[in-house]
């Protein structure tokens, strides 16, 4: 296994796998907890936005989600605002951190009042989309028999990894140059057997936290399938 780029929004791994492998890991994403806002009480709402409309736009404002919370992490947020103003993210009162403060809500005119109580707790994506701390996807490494015409492709290719052994390169390219490598070689490009796995934060945890929970996500239901088996 090889870190390709590490920064808390992006982590970029490339690992010896195969595509059953990686899809196990892609949706073991959907299996961490994460905090997000659950119940709404409102109280006043003099906003355009229907009650439920304004809770879910709550609920998906993502919140930093601690190593020290559980499940009976319970966090409370309140908010009180007066028009004319645009209500946004920061006005939500509370214990956690909102990682974006900018996120709009909703708009009051002159007067106008929005009074609620909003509730967070950890859930899992396998509940609710609003619990997924980010998206997973893979690519294949493709190794790539060259020649000069074909080298000045890879070349200029902006992907992460470019090894040559010999006269083929082992590298990540996108679909459009592989159709331009094709069509001066049709046999010049087979998958090879790594791939390319990117984590992409929505800001609760850091990418790569995301990968280490995922992979501990997968070896607990594996651990439990053996389990049911014996």
């Amino acid at each position: 296994m090889e870190v390709i780029q590490k920064t808390a929004q992006k982590f970029i791994v490339r690992i010896p796998a195969d595509e059953s492998f990686a899809n196990a890991i892609r949706r073991s994403v959907s299996e961490i907890p994460v905090l997000a806002i659950d119940e709404v009480e409102i109280f006043k709402n003099d906003s355009a936005l229907y009650n439920e409309v304004l809770a879910h736009r709550l609920g998906l404002i993502p919140l930093k989600t601690e190593k020290s919370m559980n499940d009976k992490t319970k966090i409370e947020f309140k908010l009180s605002k007066v028009g004319p103003c645009t209500v946004y993210a920061s006005d939500l009162e509370g214990p956690a951190e909102i990682v974006y403060p900018k996120i709009p809500i909703t708009l009051l005119e002159k007067d106008k009042k929005l009074e609620l109580v909003a509730t967070a707790i950890l859930g899992k994506g396998i509940e609710h989309a609003k619990y997924l701390p980010g998206i997973c996807f893979y690519r294949h490494l493709v190794d790539v028999k060259s020649n000069p015409e074909i080298e000045k492709i890879i070349q200029n290719s902006k992907g992460f990894v470019k090894q040559k052994k010999g006269n083929t390169w082992r590298c990540d390219l996108t679909d459009k140059e592989i159709d331009s490598i094709q069509k001066i070689n049709k046999e010049a490009v087979t998958d090879s057997d790594e791939l390319l796995m990117i984590i992409e934060s929505f800001g609760q945890m850091d990418a790569k936290e995301i990968f280490v929970k995922a992979l501990n996500a997968l070896e607990e239901n594996l651990a439990e399938l053996e389990k049911s088996l014996k």
